[in-house]
């Protein structure tokens, strides 16, 4: 559990997931939604941000945020990081970053939907693309990482997905003012 210690210092517990073996099953897009999911080729920090706030603003995501924006293009522009955008009716909606840099194993830096997405089933159909984009580089395994910060339903939909936690940390997060 999330405790505050002061305005700007959280606790949160890290769970570390991985996946060793491509999984089986396929999740089919929700039904009677205009859906596309795009490769954003080069993106601009502009608008990498946008997707990053709309997306993380409410769990606290600000690793990012402290990096300029010659640091942050440096990140995102990698030939080894993809960015998958999710557009619903032409709107962007959601998002996924793969990491590919470390040889045998792919990581799943950030996935996640604007807040105006969430709940219409659009988060384990993502995930599921993102896993199957994740495993088309055959690495030995893909991990991601959640915290208690995260939405309630990260954790159980990793695990349903097929990751299995393979570690957890304590970790203090100090928000910027």
């Amino acid at each position: 559990m999330t405790q505050k210690k002061s305005p700007n210092i959280l606790e949160t517990v890290v769970t570390y997931l991985e996946m060793t073996a491509v999984p089986r099953h396929h999740v089919p897009p929700p039904a009677n939604l205009k859906l596309m999911l795009l490769k954003a080729e080069n993106p601009p920090v502009h608008f990498y941000r946008y997707l990053y706030d709309i997306v993380g603003r409410e769990f606290y995501w600000i690793d990012r945020r402290g990096m300029t924006d010659d640091q942050l293009a440096a990140e995102i522009q990698s030939q080894e990081v993809d960015i998958y955008v999710l557009y619903v009716g032409g709107v962007p909606a959601g998002f996924f970053e793969v990491d590919h840099r470390r040889a045998g194993e792919v990581e799943l830096k950030y996935f996640g939907l604007a807040p105006e997405f969430r709940g219409r089933g659009l988060g384990k159909w993502l995930l599921n693309e993102a896993v199957v984009f994740c495993w088309s580089w055959a690495p030995a395994r893909v991990i991601v990482e959640t915290c208690t910060l995260d939405s309630p339903a990260a954790l159980p939909l990793y695990q349903k997905i097929g990751f299995a936690p393979y570690d957890r940390q304590n970790k203090t997060v100090t928000l910027p003012n």
